[in-house]
């Protein structure tokens, strides 16, 4: 049996990789795609299948017994949709989408992007494809989206030019000839309540033209600002690679500007937010996902761990108009446990929330602030939050929660007076509750008492001077 569909690339959280300038529309649960010929084309069962400007997207279930690939069928591809029709048979069963995909000489899906086949080459048909919806959704929807897609053609809109309107502009009221009762074309004037109403109906229509020339203003400015962040994200991806393989031959001030062009990069925004219309009742689960695509970078960057509130002003400024809710970003982290991603939502016994790469050690964090507050200064003043977010690289607020757990764990005792907490290592395990009074040789315990009799004696000497 053949594989029928093209391939679909998928981020780690199972999110959709999309093209150039592709946009997600529409989005339906437990959809099985079927060819006409069972006989040769492999069936996808019980999947999600993603409506983009570009093409049909169908993931596979995390819950299928059988492992399936990604898969994809181009728009380019669909030479007819057909119209769903009602009868008294369709109530009876899953509703039905039916679609006409053209395939090549090879038994593909003909894509144009890979070159395979031809759209009306000899060794190139036609094979009927049923999306069967066996899950809750909006099926009517999904096609009136399905149609508008098809015939927008997006994918063609990077190999021609927008054009301009050229329409004329709307003739407004008629100018009397010489101020008789004919206008400039011909017609004859309206006068007395019938001249109002005209003229009132035809400022309606003035206002009305008006409002749409500038609502296509605002398509082509939305247009030209999905084609900037396109270009952003390939100049950040270059940044990265280039960051990657010259780190040994550049300078601060060179890492430096690097560094800010990348954050600034990063603010720019994401391509295709997921919504509730266009991912209705999945719109949870699937911001899950890409909410785990998105804290990817800034997770690396504050060195494994982020603030929950950091995040979510992150994602929403990504996110621009497409603002979510604190509930919405919570439930959204909350899902994780479900699904197979690199990160977790995280919550310390102070209450603050975090979001953490599953590959966070709190072992390794415990190992650095065990060498700082080793030290000697350490060991006769203690360190503060500020000290420990210095050595850590992290903000002060999240060194305390680190320091907070540490203490927990028998690592630390704290110290809380007026200028705040102070954290000391701990000496109460080298101490031996039959003979308290016994130091060995060795130990923290030896070391400490060293720095603090060192600090004593200079003390003294400074007072008898």
């Amino acid at each position: 049996m053949s594989n029928f569909f093209s391939k679909a690339e998928v981020t780690s959280s199972g999110r959709p990789v999309l093209l150039h300038n592709e946009v997600e529309c529409h989005l339906l649960s437990a959809v099985d795609l079927e060819p006409e010929d069972h006989r040769h084309f492999s069936l996808l069962k019980s999947g999600l299948l993603i409506l983009t400007t570009h093409r049909l997207i169908w993931l596979p279930s995390s819950s299928a017994s059988t492992p399936t690939s990604a898969s994809a069928i181009p728009l380019a591809a669909i030479s007819h949709i057909f119209s769903s029709k009602k009868s008294l048979k369709s109530v009876f069963h899953s509703p039905r989408i039916r679609f006409q995909v053209l395939v090549s000489s090879d038994g593909r899906v003909f894509d144009p992007s890979s070159g395979s086949g031809s759209s009306s080459g000899s060794g190139s048909r036609s094979v009927v494809v049923t999306a069967v919806i066996r899950g809750k959704g909006d099926c009517d929807g999904f096609l009136v989206k399905f149609w508008d897609s098809w015939r927008a053609r997006a994918w063609e809109t990077t190999k021609t030019s927008s054009s301009g309107s050229g329409s004329a502009s709307g003739s407004g009221a008629a100018t009397g000839i010489g101020g008789g009762l004919y206008s400039s074309d011909g017609s004859v004037r309206m006068v007395g309540v019938a001249g109002i109403l005209r003229k009132e109906q035809e400022m309606w229509e003035s206002t009305d033209k008006s409002l749409q020339d500038a609502f296509q203003d605002l398509n082509a400015l939305m247009s030209k600002a999905k084609e900037m962040v396109m270009l952003a994200e390939k100049m950040r991806q270059k940044l990265l690679s280039g960051t990657s393989s010259q780190t040994s031959g550049t300078n601060d001030e060179d890492m430096g500007s690097k560094e800010e062009m990348q954050d600034w990069l990063l603010s720019v925004g994401i391509i295709s937010p997921v919504t509730k219309e266009s991912a209705g009742a999945l719109y949870h689960q699937q911001l899950s996902r890409q909410l785990a695509d998105f804290v990817r970078i800034p997770l690396e960057s504050a060195g494994g761990m982020i603030n929950l509130i950091d995040a979510y002003c992150l994602f929403n400024r990504a996110r621009g108009t497409e603002l979510i809710s604190p509930d919405d970003m919570l439930q959204a982290c909350s899902l994780w446990e479900k699904f197979d991603v690199p990160v977790m939502l995280r919550k310390f016994d102070s209450g603050v929330m975090v979001i953490q790469n599953k590959s966070h050690s709190d072992e390794e964090v415990f190992a650095r602030i065990k060498s700082l507050v080793t030290k000697p200064e350490a060991l006769r003043t203690g360190i503060s939050p500020t000290d420990a977010a210095m050595t850590l690289g992290i903000a002060p607020a999240m060194a305390k929660e680190h320091l907070l757990t540490a203490e927990s764990k028998g690592l630390l005792c704290r110290d809380i007076s007026p200028d705040g907490f102070r954290f000391y290592i701990n000496l109460f395990p080298e101490i031996d509750p039959c003979n308290m009074y016994f130091v060995k040789d060795y130990g923290i315990c030896s070391t400490w008492i060293k720095a603090v009799s060192t600090t004593g004696i200079g003390e003294r000497s400074s007072t008898f001077r």
